[in-house]
């Protein structure tokens, strides 16, 4: 009685009984009625319009895998025994598919050649049903199918002239891009440029883009190829916009991260031609009328550097140089003009061009040194840039001092000072600073600034850590000062005496084993009887601590008080500490000065604390602050201390130590100004110790309790995630879990009542809540929040973002279970009009439910939406075929009406499979989730030829030659 392929149902001719005919017309009736549901769904709700509106065109009916020799022949039968069949068109048409798809077939396999005589029968069939039915409104498809047939046969003439055909004759068919861009590819074969020109056009200023990308890009062939090289860029320019526009990276184009390979490969070729273009027209010069927007600006310097690529390739060095300094020139302040700038100095130096290549170096370090304005625009490719600046200052002042040194010029002499000044300054802390600076005095004592050179001689010696030249440094600073006082009046002498003085004491105190001590010190001993300053207050305090014998008890107490003082001041801390403590045991007990004393041990001990801490030491600046409390007990500094140990602790993740001092001083110090800070940093000590519910503990007093309503609602949202956390740390113990929901529960409550704006957090928290509350099987309280997410965000506004967006769909999505559980609970049994009505209805409902879910725009409920939608029309169909069959039938009519049911139960599991391959096709956007991969399940089982195999993950496009 039937034939069955892939779901597909054949049926031989027969002759149903009158009992069988009345049940039948019964049943299509109300069939029909949801056949008219399928069709007003599919073109007039929502839900399904805007599944459509987010997928491809449905590709033509690939006709019975599995069995497509049957097919053909079961169709050429059908042809050659109803000549007057109103089918006959169908047929014909259909047939002809079979034929195309089953020579593809073979192709695939191995099995045919692929030359015209393959598609002899495809291409017969084609040319028959046009010369019978010409005025048929499908022979737009048909000669699509007839050009394919005679392109692929290799016919390509035979093929050109059938699209033209198509294009002048069905201006309106579906496959008219299409037919347009085949075109294009043909005339391009065929070298017929301006044709193939046209045709591209006719693709791009269709609103279908799917031919876009690929138009544009061969369009700016088609007039490459005629020698139209300005046009050309155009389209170049525009398949560029769409690949890079926009894109401000700077990664090479081979790791820029959102190109495919294939995207890469076009990418290389637009900009291998569009470079051949500009160096054929004026080079740089021709780029500029081109980047005339945003998105070409972000990928401008590729451009240039593209061009100059070519060039280098051409050993055109000089055009090379000029492409990328035209860039630098044009875009100085972009990250990437340093990179080419730098690779002009390369070309130039390559190709021996010295003096271009100097000239070349003082730009770059002009355009990108410490005073640039490229420092403030772009401080991160300044910072790239930095290497090659001190390289080029580098040489720069070494060139220019060996020319002075020969010229005795004063240019020059100018020129060597003015670029080892930009060294030093942009450089400070580089290691060869201290070689330059000693250079560049040296230079000036050679030109005869020894003002000047005293400075920088200074500079060099004591400025720096110790280096090869500190010594001689700071010894040519005391020559620089004695050759001034020649001519000098008394008063200018008397200030390079002093000068020269405080310089000699520097050197004493820096270069104490030099050999040219001795003179530096008798020189300075000549002068120092009138001088009094730190240092020698430091030297007479110390000699009289070492006086033997020892001196007078008040005369040590000021010495003591002086070194301590000025230990103090120079970061001397231990020292000072030690030095406050012999003041301390030198004053008597009813001195009022012993309270201030005892304050400067502890200010001595609390800076050791800060020094171990800035050096990293972390242990010791603790036991510094900790010591405090035993040293000086009363002193004002004692509580920032043990603040400031804590946080140290907290610093080197020493969470349990650090919690017990934090809990400590909250206890001991309840009124001191850094109690508002507790809060915070034991929050962080409960944290990482996991101690989630003491940790949202401390957040909510911050919450309760800091005045800033913003940090406020932030440590209120941060306790209730905390408490969602404890959840799990309870999860072996099913009473505490329930307890820790209950908690975790209300803190979001909390937090919705007091922060019911702004509306994302707010929906959020009740959304964990809803979740929550199906953990806990409280399904009425979990609807009742998914309908007040979705109520809230459908009015929220302006306030919506892509968040609410996505919790409001995830809301319509759920509440559409009580939709879909009405519609599971109707079944179909006698009487089954009736039940198919109220299924119908039913089934209305949900689709109209996941219409409005799906409405949001948010892709994971789309693809959930859609899915859902597939699994109800395949449940449709299944409730279809499991439906009650009507009593007192013969085994035939039985027979008859299951077929008859399978008839009307096909369509919807083909709609399902649609719908399925919708969600499959988002794939190709890069978009893949759990909704999706049940589709593909869902796909291998209904239409297992083509699914039923592994995933690919990119789509390439076959390279355009």
């Amino acid at each position: 009685m039937r034939n069955s392929h892939n779901g597909r149902v054949s049926f031989a001719p027969g002759v149903r009984t009158p009992v069988l005919r009345a049940l039948c017309v019964a049943l299509l009736a109300s069939l029909g009625a949801c056949t008219s549901l399928r069709e007003t769904l599919s073109d007039n709700e929502p839900t399904l319009a805007s599944l459509s509106r987010r997928s491809d065109a449905i590709a033509p009916d690939p006709g019975i895998k599995g069995s497509q020799e049957q097919a053909i022949a079961a169709y050429r039968k059908f042809l050659d025994t109803a000549p007057r069949a109103s089918q006959r068109p169908e047929a014909m048409r259909r047939l002809g598919d079979l034929e195309m798809d089953s020579v593809d077939q073979r192709l695939a396999n191995g099995e045919a050649k692929g030359d015209i005589s393959d598609y002899r029968a495809a291409i017969t069939r084609y040319q028959d049903y046009l010369k019978h039915h010409p005025k048929d409104p499908a022979n737009g498809r048909v000669m699509y199918q007839l050009a394919r047939a005679h392109e692929q046969g290799g016919a390509l003439e035979v093929a050109l002239k059938t699209l033209d055909q198509l294009v002048r004759d069905y201006p309106s068919s579906p496959y008219l891009d299409e037919a347009q861009f085949r075109r294009g590819e043909l005339l391009f074969t065929v070298r017929d440029y301006v044709k193939a020109e046209s045709a591209y056009s006719a693709v791009l200023a269709s609103n279908d883009k799917t031919y876009h990308e690929r138009a544009l890009y061969m369009q700016g062939w088609s007039i490459f190829k005629q020698g139209r090289l300005e046009d050309s860029l155009h389209p170049f320019f525009g398949v560029l916009d769409i690949k890079l526009g926009g894109d401000s990276k700077d990664d090479p184009l081979e790791k820029l991260p959102n190109l495919t390979r294939a995207d890469r490969e076009l990418v290389d070729d637009t900009f291998r031609v569009v470079s051949l273009s500009l160096a054929n027209l004026q080079g740089a010069e021709s780029i500029a009328p081109y980047v005339n927007n945003n998105e070409r600006r972000a990928y401008e310097f590729r451009v240039y550097q593209q061009l100059g690529e070519l060039y280098i390739k051409q050993d055109r060095s000089k055009d090379a140089a000029d492409a990328f300094a035209a860039f630098a020139r044009r875009e100085p302040l972009h990250a990437q003009a340093p990179v080419l700038q730098a690779r002009v100095i390369d070309i130039y130096q390559h190709a021996g061009l010295a003096t271009l290549a100097l000239e070349a170096k003082k730009e770059y370090v002009e355009r990108y040194g410490v005073a640039s304005a490229f420092r403030k625009a772009n401080p991160a490719g300044w910072e790239r840039a930095q290497s090659l600046v001190k390289t080029h200052l580098g040489e720069l002042a070494r060139h220019h001092h060996a020319s002075a040194q020969k010229s005795k010029a004063s240019g020059d002499y100018q020129e060597a000072v003015r670029w080892y000044r930009e060294y030093i300054v942009s450089f400070p802390q580089d290691p060869a600073a201290a070689q330059n600076n000693f250079l560049l005095a040296e230079l000036l004592f050679e030109s005869a600034r020894l003002s000047e050179a005293a400075v920088e001689y200074e500079r060099t010696a004591y400025k720096y850590a110790h280096h090869a030249k500190s010594a001689d440094a700071g010894y040519s600073a005391l020559l620089s000062y004695a050759g001034q006082g020649k001519g000098a009046d008394a008063k200018q002498r008397a200030a390079l005496q002093q000068a020269g003085v405080t310089s000699a004491l520097h050197f004493a105190q820096e270069f104490p084993t030099d050999a040219r001590l001795a003179v530096v010190l008798t020189n300075a001993a000549e002068k120092l009887f009138a001088l009094r300053d730190t240092e020698q207050a430091y030297s007479v305090a110390e000699r009289v601590l070492e006086l033997k014998p020892t001196a007078a008890p008040a005369q040590r107490r000021v010495a003591w008080t002086v070194i301590a003082h000025i230990a103090f001041e120079r970061g001397g801390f231990a020292k000072a500490e030690n030095a406050y403590a012999e003041v301390l045991a030198l004053t008597p007990p009813d001195d009022a000065a012993r309270n201030q004393l005892i304050e400067r041990v502890a200010a001595s001990a609390y800076k050791q604390g800060e020094s171990a801490r800035t050096a990293g030491k972390a242990r010791d600046a603790v036991a510094h602050f900790n010591r405090i409390a035993t040293l000086a007990p009363q002193s004002a500094v004692r509580a920032t201390a043990q603040f400031d140990a804590a946080a140290v602790l907290l610093g080197i993740k020493d969470w349990d130590v650090a919690a017990r001092s934090l809990e400590d001083f909250r206890q001991r110090y309840p009124k001191h100004a850094l109690q508002e800070d507790v809060g915070a940093k034991l929050a962080v000590a409960y944290l990482e110790q996991g101690h989630w519910a003491k940790a949202a503990g401390e957040f909510e007093r911050v919450a309760a309790n800091h005045k800033d309503a913003q940090v406020a609602r932030g440590a209120l949202w941060q306790a209730a995630e905390l408490n969602e956390r404890a959840i799990d740390k309870a999860a072996d113990k099913p009473a505490d879990k329930t307890s820790a929901r209950a908690v975790a529960v209300k803190s979001y409550e909390r937090y919705v009542k007091q922060y019911p704006e702004p509306i994302e957090p707010a929906l959020e928290a009740r959304f964990r809540v809803a979740r929550m509350a199906k953990e806990d099987g409280n399904a009425a309280r979990e609807f009742a929040l998914m309908r007040e997410i979705f109520q809230i965000e459908r009015d929220a506004g302006k306030a919506r973002t892509d968040r609410t967006r996505t919790l409001g769909g995830l809301a319509a999505l759920a509440l559409t279970e009580p939709v879909l559980e009405a519609y599971k609970k109707v079944p179909l049994i006698e009487p089954l009009q009736h039940q198919l009505k109220l299924k119908k209805a039913k089934m209305e409902s949900v689709m109209k439910a996941y219409g409005a879910a799906s409405e949001y725009g948010v892709a994971e409920v789309t693809t959930a939406a859609t899915f859902l939608t597939a699994a109800l029309y395949r449940d449709f169909g299944k409730a279809l075929m499991g439906s009650q069959r009507p009593k007192k039938l013969s085994k035939v009519e039985r027979e008859q009406y299951d077929v008859m049911l399978e008839e009307q139960a096909f369509p919807f599991e083909e709609k399902s499979g649609e719908l399925h391959e919708v969600n499959a096709r988002r794939t190709s956007d890069g978009y893949y989730d759990k909704w999706i991969k049940r589709s593909f399940a869902e796909l291998a089982e209904l239409r297992p030829v083509r699914y039923r195999k592994a995933e690919r993950s990119e789509v390439s496009i076959d390279a355009i030659r």
